[in-house]
C-alpha cells in the first residue's frame, strides 16, 4: 500500500471510530519533499487517494487539486519545529475533546499517559482553528511532549510513524474517557508520582522492542 493509500486508510478508520465527525480532523505525513495531509470539508468515506494534498514545507502546493486541511499551518510549524514528528494526527474524538472544552488536562491517573512523552498530557491555550495562533498555542502544549489537548477543539497527536502517531490519538481518547468516568463519578484519581511516570518512561524505551 503506498503512503498516500495508507493515510487515507488510518483516516477512514478513524472516522469510522467516531474521531472525526462531520468531517473535522486531519492527519498528515512526512514525504521527501514536504508533507502528504488531508483534504479540507471532504467527507473521508468520500475522499480518494487523489484527493490528497502534498505541501511544501512552507505550505505551498506541490501536487493535488483540492485545499489542504485548514489545519495546513498547525501541520507545517510541527514538522518545522519537532525533527522528531514524522507524522500527525488531529481528531475531534469525543472525550478528549470534552475535556479540552473545559480545558483540563489530563494527568498521571494511569501508566499510559506517559505514552505522551511526560507526566500529563497538557491543553494548549485557544486560538481560532486554522489561524497562525493556533499552530503556535500548538507548539507551547507540545513542549516536551508528543500529544495534547487543544482547548475547546480536539487532539494533536505526533509519532515517528503514522501508526505510532494514530495509535497515541486513540490512547488519548482513552485515557479521557477513563478521566471523564471518574469525574462524572465524583472521584479524584489516585495519580502516580514523578519517580513511578519516571521508571513508566524507562519501560516504555524497552517496550515492543525485540529480546
Amino acid at each position: 500500500m503506498s503512503d498516500a493509500a495508507t493515510l487515507l486508510a488510518a483516516a477512514r478508520a478513524l472516522d469510522d471510530a467516531g474521531f472525526m465527525p462531520s468531517k473535522s480532523g486531519n492527519l498528515s505525513q512526512r514525504t521527501p519533499r514536504g508533507f502528504l495531509i488531508t483534504p479540507s470539508g471532504l467527507p473521508y468515506a468520500q475522499a480518494r487517494v487523489e484527493d490528497l494534498v502534498e505541501l511544501a514545507p512552507d505550505g505551498t502546493t506541490l501536487v493535488g487539486q483540492r485545499r489542504p486541511s485548514s489545519e495546513w499551518r498547525l501541520h507545517t510549524e510541527i514538522y518545522a519545529a519537532r525533527p522528531d514528528a514524522q507524522a500527525i494526527v488531529h481528531t475531534h474524538s469525543p472525550h478528549a475533546t470534552a475535556l479540552s472544552c473545559a480545558r483540563r488536562p489530563i494527568p498521571a491517573l494511569h501508566y499510559m499517559v506517559a505514552m505522551a512523552g511526560g507526566d500529563d498530557i497538557p491543553c494548549s491555550g485557544y486560538a481560532t482553528f486554522g489561524t497562525p495562533e493556533l499552530a503556535q498555542a500548538c507548539l507551547a502544549a507540545l513542549t516536551g511532549r508528543r500529544a495534547c489537548l487543544l482547548a475547546n477543539h480536539g487532539v494533536v497527536a505526533i509519532g515517528a510513524t503514522l501508526a505510532g502517531a494514530d495509535a497515541l490519538a486513540r490512547e488519548v481518547e482513552n485515557l479521557a474517557r477513563q478521566y471523564l468516568l471518574l469525574l462524572a463519578a465524583g472521584v479524584a484519581p489516585v495519580l502516580l508520582d514523578g519517580p513511578e511516570m519516571a521508571a513508566v518512561a524507562a519501560q516504555f524505551r524497552g517496550y515492543g522492542r525485540p529480546a
